[in-house]
């Protein structure tokens, strides 16, 4: 199993040391734990699995929390690592643990005290997860089309409608749910729902092509009515352009892990492989393409770890939330998740390429990896949503901007 050890980090001393440690229990948690089980995880495991608990056991689960609500405090540009080793073990399992950093992000720079403290420390005291509900049917990604609505009623805000795709919903602690205002279309809002709260209903779990190690569902709110503290202060799009930045990055970084197992597979078989009477890892093609993937696991990696660095550095300004809020959505977020997913597919489709009619079969692990890494250019904004965005902010005069 390679290491990928290499700290390229501005990260000092006792920081990075820290984080060492993490990824280095992290590393030997997805040797026993994960790469013994694929075929488990790709079998729609129910929800929260074994291996999930087992790493909150480890003291590994949530480990970007601020030690402020009890958690570890690794840096976002650390996490790239750690969610590339998980995802050389399970894909869907790494999707599925750090989904949550889209809400606990929002919660942490915009929740209310009272509502966001105890959340985040059940969710280190518990290795839980949130769930965020944002896609529907109708909306997609034009998440300003959101049809769900909240109104409110004295001190409770009541929301009705359907979400489409929500990872990690029925496990879940709360729900972060993206709402429009019955009565002001131009209001959005980002509500924290309990998971047990009445009129919360899972419809159905998503049968996914790939990460299926993760849980995907189809959830309505009827008559649901919470606290209204549960809003989080601020426009609900700007909450989650903040929050996506970070589960992006993560997203992307997933593609490094992937990218890395296939790559260690593919030496393994050029090991035993013969043509032409010699190895194939002594063929100059084979050479050639997998040092192609080396090259492109080392941009991969090194452009996760920049976005990352730039969200760290906003985290850490004397007004964070303040900050990001201005900012909106990252160019470098939206740059490693459209870089990644495109860059990670190739390394697949090469990777695949070289089993032969072995690579287009359920017998070898390489079918699977294809599968899971397909979903980097989907979740969270497809391509042409991703190239739009960079487009629209960054390319288009600072004037005409919207």
């Amino acid at each position: 199993m390679t290491t990928d050890t290499d700290t390229d980090t501005t990260d000092t001393d006792t920081d990075t040391a820290d984080a060492t440690q993490v990824l280095d229990r992290v590393r030997a948690f997805v040797r026993a734990e994960l790469l013994p089980r694929a075929e488990y995880f790709d079998g729609l495991p129910e929800q929260p699995t074994v291996e999930s608990a087992r790493m909150h056991t480890a003291g590994l689960a949530n480990w970007w929390i601020p030690a402020a609500y009890g958690g570890a405090g690794v840096s976002l540009q650390d996490s790239v690592d750690i969610v590339s080793e998980l995802a050389y073990g399970d894909a869907g399992f790494a999707f599925g643990s750090f989904l949550s950093v889209l809400g606990t992000v929002m919660l942490q720079l915009h929740g209310d005290e009272a509502v966001a403290r105890p959340v985040l420390e059940r969710l280190v005291q518990g290795g839980g997860r949130l769930g965020i509900l944002g896609s529907e049917e109708d909306a997609g990604s034009e998440l300003n089309r959101t049809a769900t609505t909240y109104r409110r009623d004295g001190d409770d805000l009541v929301l009705d409608g359907e979400k489409y795709f929500s990872t990690n919903s029925e496990p879940a602690d709360t729900l972060l749910v993206l709402a429009r205002s019955a009565d002001d279309d131009g209001d959005y809002a980002v509500v924290a729902v309990p998971r047990a709260a009445p009129g919360v209903e899972i419809i159905k779990r998503w049968d996914m092509l790939g990460v299926r190690g993760a849980g995907t569902y189809r959830v309505r709110l009827r008559d649901c009515r919470v606290p209204a503290v549960g809003r989080l202060r601020g426009n609900g799009l700007r909450l989650l352009e903040i929050g996506l930045n970070a589960s992006r990055i993560l997203i992307a970084a997933t593609a490094i892990g992937v990218a890395r197992r296939i790559r260690d597979l593919s030496m393994e078989y050029a090991a035993q492989k013969r043509i032409k009477g010699a190895p194939l890892r002594e063929n100059a093609v084979f050479a050639a393409k997998l040092g192609q993937i080396e090259m492109t696991i080392d941009v991969m990696r090194h452009q996760c770890r920049a976005a990352a660095a730039e969200f760290d550095r906003y985290l850490a300004a004397d007004n964070p939330a303040a900050a990001l809020y201005r900012v909106g959505t990252l160019r470098s977020a939206l740059a490693a998740k459209l870089y990644c997913g495109q860059a990670g597919w190739q390394v697949a489709t090469t990777g695949s390429e070289m089993f032969g009619g072995l690579g287009y079969t359920h017998d070898h692990p390489i079918g699977k990896l294809v599968r899971d890494l397909r979903y980097v250019a989907i979740v969270e904004g497809g391509d042409d949503v991703m190239r739009e965005l960079i487009y629209a902010r960054y390319v288009v005069p600072v004037g005409k901007r919207r």
